[in-house]
């Protein structure tokens, strides 16, 4: 990470496209994906092997994978459900895949129709499968946490279970966990503590990055918890797209516009250039004429003299 001190993570593609009902064609997110890179964003998760007639948004991962994989110097995440997934993901040799692990048992259940036990089997017949892989062609195997500060079916999830369920799958055999804010129930002080817990139970290495969500206001306060403590990746979404159902009229994702402009201004370098992420912007907004876009600096544009962190 010698170029930059955070990693964006773009999750627009992934977690902005299934959340919506356009369904973006194929061209139009080739289009965008390279708006992205161009723009300096370091990681983009392109999409999600899960089954066509599930997601029908995200049907065509398989050709974004492979469309990204010739953009010199962009890591490509993927999001795998499941054994069956990661079978079709790794194939094409993503950077990163990522299963969603959530925290709430109820939301397992509903969300990917497995519990923690059945999670967890899933999890170590995908760590036996990248094992098989040679070394230079595995992938990052991520366990996220998802859920991890609370439930829009349970409520309350305990730090407890957070933490023995990042052990459960560092155990299971993933390369490192995530953190995420599902439903945008947390605020900074539990992202701080919620963190260091982790940390203490499986190390610093292996707990990089977290995913937080807007939906109450708390998205860039909980950003800027979680880089104090010392995390290094945020994801994001350009334009906040993917709004949370369970909020109506709320933004889900953190604006990456917005969270770039925080962290450069605080002289922490993202390696993104603002005029190329507002062409990705002004794309995104031509290629999705119905979906609303969020974000403050966009619209206000950079203050008189801006300088980027140096």
């Amino acid at each position: 990470m010698s170029h930059f001190d955070i990693e964006i993570s773009e999750v627009g593609p992934r977690d902005g496209l299934q959340s919506i009902s356009t369904i973006m064609p194929t061209a139009d997110k080739i289009a965008w994906i390279n708006a992205l890179a161009a723009a300096g964003i370091p990681e983009v998760e392109v999409g999600s092997f899960v089954p066509a007639k599930v997601l029908p948004q995200l049907a065509d991962t398989a050709q974004l994978v492979e469309h990204a994989q010739q953009i010199k110097g962009l890591a490509i995440a993927v999001l795998v459900p499941n054994l069956r997934g990661a079978q079709n993901a790794v194939a094409l040799k993503p950077t990163k895949m990522s299963i969603p692990f959530s925290c709430s048992e109820t939301h397992s259940l509903r969300n990917v129709k497995r519990d923690h036990q059945q999670m967890l089997e899933e999890v170590r017949n995908i760590a036996a499968l990248v094992k098989t892989l040679p070394k230079e062609s595995r992938p990052k195997f991520e366990g996220g946490l998802a859920t991890a500060f609370g439930c829009s079916l349970e409520g309350h999830v305990s730090e407890d279970k957070v933490v023995s369920l990042a052990v459960a799958l560092m155990e299971a055999g993933c390369d490192e966990v995530g953190l995420s804010d599902t439903t945008g129930s947390g605020n900074p002080a539990q992202v701080k503590r919620l963190i260091k817990r982790v940390w203490e139970a499986i190390g610093k290495e292996n707990l990089t990055g977290v995913h937080l969500h807007n939906t109450r206001g708390q998205g860039l306060a909980n950003a800027l918890a979680a880089i104090d403590t010392g995390i290094t990746t945020i994801d994001s979404s350009m334009g906040g797209i993917g709004g949370c159902p369970a909020a109506p009229g709320a933004s889900g994702n953190i604006v990456t516009e917005d969270l770039v402009f925080m962290l450069e201004s605080m002289g922490l370098k993202t390696g993104v250039n603002f005029d190329k992420l507002f062409e990705a912007r002004a794309l995104l907004a031509k290629l999705l004429p119905n979906e609303a876009l969020y974000g403050f600096t966009p619209l206000s544009g950079l203050p008189k003299n801006f300088q980027y962190a140096k």
